[in-house]
């Protein structure tokens, strides 16, 4: 019960914290829009001491889907300079 007394109820849901404030996304999102400032916030908010489990996770499924980016670009990048050097190479020896 003591559990329960903590929380509070929002239209018969259990919630834990105060929802985040639109500023606050505008201002997640503002810094995120920033190359390098990017990943030193991603990672500050998905494994810092936060108290918004809801910016926490959002901060980890973007860093996800960074990673995946990064990752997807590497192999478009490499297969496209193996095309470029394969056909340079096929063209010198030709």
């Amino acid at each position: 019960m003591e559990i329960l007394d903590q929380e509070q109820t929002h239209r018969g849901h259990l919630q834990k914290e105060a929802p985040i404030s639109v500023g606050k996304w505008l201002l997640a999102m503002f810094l995120t829009a920033i190359p390098i400032i990017r990943f030193i916030m991603l990672f500050v908010w998905a494994f810092g001491n936060t108290s918004e489990r809801s910016l926490s996770n959002w901060a980890k499924a973007k860093l996800l889907w960074v990673i995946l980016a990064l990752a997807i670009g590497s192999i478009i990048v490499i297969a496209f300079w193996g095309v470029i050097a394969a056909a340079l190479f096929a063209g010198k020896l030709a």
